[in-house]
């Protein structure tokens, strides 16, 4: 259960950094005409670095909280924001607001994993990008996979499949050699997220998915999807799940702390694997 204390915190923090993102766009245009679309992509931007801002300090300050109880915490703050709803029980009732919620948030997720991983990487030749930057890469010409390498990664961007890629520099070039999917929660799409991964590692990449709330891995099924030997999945659905709720490791799932150690352990190996064996870069493939 959360405290009143961290629900506090976690409602404060948001609204605080909500306000000072806006402002600071606001300011950024200061003399000139900002039209209502503007002002919504504004919006959009300042509640995303709420979230983001959020979160990552929530987990830092309440470490023994269950991180799908600071998520629902940011939730509500994000929804009385939109709203002015405080009655979470009423809360369906505000559908733009809980749409909102749902595009923001898991952006907001997926830029916070990119920025910390990013961190913990710096000075490994390894970075984490985001889709659309791996897109600006591949128009420029400057990821240098083989051409086969490149019309499939142009299909994933192409169907929005990953929300991440992992990019290492060899002798000054860069190459892409995995493919990252990050959720907030998957119990609801986890097939859909599995099928993806298994065609990437079918095609010799390395693929990951980061968990924030790994609440659904109680049930046995949702653990024979990552790391199969069960009738229905014989085999593993990705490389290694890392997620921020679980305490102790399961095979390929591994708990994740915010310093991002044991996803730098691993991403370090699978770069240098896939450098020097890739034909044998297969789902078997296991960090050690």
């Amino acid at each position: 259960m959360m405290t009143t204390g961290c629900y506090n915190f976690c409602q404060k923090t948001y609204s605080s950094e909500y306000e000072r993102r806006m402002a600071a766009l606001m300011s950024e245009h200061q003399g000139k005409k900002v039209s209502d679309a503007m002002v919504a992509d504004f919006d959009k931007e300042s509640q995303k670095a709420a979230i983001k801002q959020t979160i990552t300090q929530a987990i830092q300050k309440y470490p023994n909280e269950q991180v799908s109880e600071l998520w629902k915490s940011i939730y509500r703050a994000h929804l009385f924001r939109k709203s002015g709803i405080s009655d979470i029980e009423t809360i369906e009732k505000v559908i733009s607001a809980d749409q909102s919620w749902k595009k923001s948030s898991g952006h907001a997720f997926e830029e916070m994993v990119k920025e910390l991983v990013s961190l913990t990487l710096h000075g490994t030749g390894i970075e984490i990008v985001l889709q659309r930057d791996l897109n600006i890469l591949i128009k420029a010409n400057e990821i240098a996979n083989e051409p086969r390498d490149i019309s499939w990664l142009k299909e994933q961007i192409r169907a929005n499949i990953f929300d991440l890629y992992s990019i290492v520099t060899i002798n000054d070039k860069k190459y892409c050699f995995g493919c990252i999917q990050a959720k907030t929660s998957i119990r609801d799409r986890v097939t859909r997220d599995r099928e993806p991964s298994i065609h990437a590692m079918q095609s010799f990449f390395w693929s990951v998915i980061f968990v924030l709330d790994g609440d659904f891995l109680r049930l046995p099924k949702f653990v024979n999807m990552v790391n199969g030997g069960s009738e229905e999945f014989k085999e593993n659905g990705w490389h290694g799940m890392y997620v921020f709720s679980t305490k102790e490791q399961n095979d390929r799932i591994y708990p994740l702390t915010m310093d991002f150690e044991i996803f730098k352990n691993h991403t370090i190996q699978a770069a240098w694997e896939w450098q020097k064996q890739r034909q044998w870069f297969d789902r078997n493939w296991k960090a050690k």
